[in-house]
């Protein structure tokens, strides 16, 4: 596990409101292309002289109006929707009163990072990509999306890593009006950009006043395009596997089984381990989150130090690969839902790191804003 202190980042306090930016956006020959890696890459100071000749040439665009802009973007078969546009931050909190938070984070941040981050954004003066935020829409806020949605997009093309993008700019004061109405009372989920939106905060709380009061964002309504969770599976080099189904430890049985029998017994209330070679199940019952269980109750009782060494992987194929290669044992881990991370959220629980996968992601690069000048 990683032994850098992990701190809860602050609640954004209600209401909601996302607010129009004037957006840069690349050519769709550079989306998705490593060469825009590179681009906003070190010296960070020379990223707006990069993106100035990238504009010069053609291959950026900067808007000359400001907009909130539905997003659509399908990838490997999936499409998602999500409304862009900046949300204050100059308004958070660390005890904020149960219904006036706007945005929860449910990870844990590390202070460096966030420091680096911010550091890297400020130089750059420049919000890369928006985080990913996401929510239980109200219907009219879902009705006026297909509505912006039924017309014919701004833009539609296949970016370099095979995504298929749809943009539509919404200007129109009613619209606009409509959303903000809409969206007044939400709370959003942070599904991506936890150490992005710390980040945020702390730029606000060093530059008052000033376009850093705000920070780029795509909302997603997970009751119309939701984004897939998908399992972040663990292995621990240090962890035996035969030692813990033969030991005599207080807690759950650690039950030697067959490759197949485990791998359909995993779920919300049964955890697999395996070293590559043996199988094991593990029955935890009925429990409000796996992932919390396995940090806080079995790592523990298995004598996982807090400072050990874990590795993340997101398939089954990948874990045994890391198994293959180093040895050791993992834990294969359920898909959590969304209501299993939104409930600790609203609980003021922060989950392990890596405890969730949303996805799919949009490519790098598909709308940017430039700071400080809007």
């Amino acid at each position: 596990m990683d032994s850098s202190p992990v701190v809860a980042p602050p609640y954004v306090v209600k209401p909601f409101a996302l607010q129009p930016f004037r957006a840069l956006l690349l050519s769709p020959t550079r989306v998705g292309d490593p060469s825009l890696a590179r681009t906003l890459a070190r010296p960070y100071r020379a990223v707006p002289r990069r993106l100035a000749r990238w504009e010069a040439s053609g291959l950026l665009v900067r808007e000359n109006e400001p907009a909130l802009y539905l997003h659509e973007y399908t990838a490997s078969g999936v499409t998602i929707r999500g409304l862009v546009g900046t949300v204050s931050v100059a308004r958070s909190s660390v005890t904020c009163p149960d219904g006036e938070q706007a945005i929860f984070p449910h990870e844990g941040v590390i202070p460096e990072q966030v420091t680096n981050l911010a550091d890297r954004m400020e130089a750059m003066s420049l919000n890369p990509a928006p985080i990913l935020l996401v929510h239980h829409g109200p219907p009219s806020v879902r009705a006026a999306v297909r509505e912006v949605a039924s017309r014919p997009p701004d833009r539609k093309f296949e970016d370099r890593s095979g995504q298929y993008h749809r943009m539509w700019a919404i200007r129109e004061p009613e619209m606009l009006e409509e959303l903000a109405t809409g969206l007044a009372g939400s709370h959003a989920l942070i599904a991506d950009g936890h150490h992005r939106y710390a980040a945020y905060l702390a730029l606000q709380a060093s530059m008052p006043g000033t376009p850093w009061d705000h920070g780029l964002v795509m909302l997603v309504d997970q009751d119309d395009t939701p984004l897939w969770l998908g399992a972040i599976h663990r292995t621990l080099p240090k962890l035996d596997l035969i030692r813990l189904a033969t030991a005599h430890a207080d807690g759950p049985a650690v039950d030697l089984t067959d490759e197949a029998t485990a791998l359909s017994a995993l779920g919300h209330d049964c955890l697999v381990l395996t070293d590559g070679t043996s199988w094991a199940t593990v029955r935890i019952g009925e429990v409000p989150s796996p992932v919390q269980h396995l940090h806080r109750r079995l790592l523990p009782s298995w004598g996982v130090a807090p400072d050990q060494e874990i590795g993340y992987h997101h398939s089954l194929d990948e874990t045994l690969k890391a198994l293959a290669a180093r040895r050791g044992s993992a834990v294969l881990m359920p898909a959590p839902t969304f209501d299993e991370v939104v409930n600790a959220a609203s609980a003021h629980e922060l989950l392990p790191q890596k405890a969730t996968s949303f996805q799919p992601k949009p490519s790098l690069g598909v709308l940017m804003r430039s700071l400080p000048v809007e």
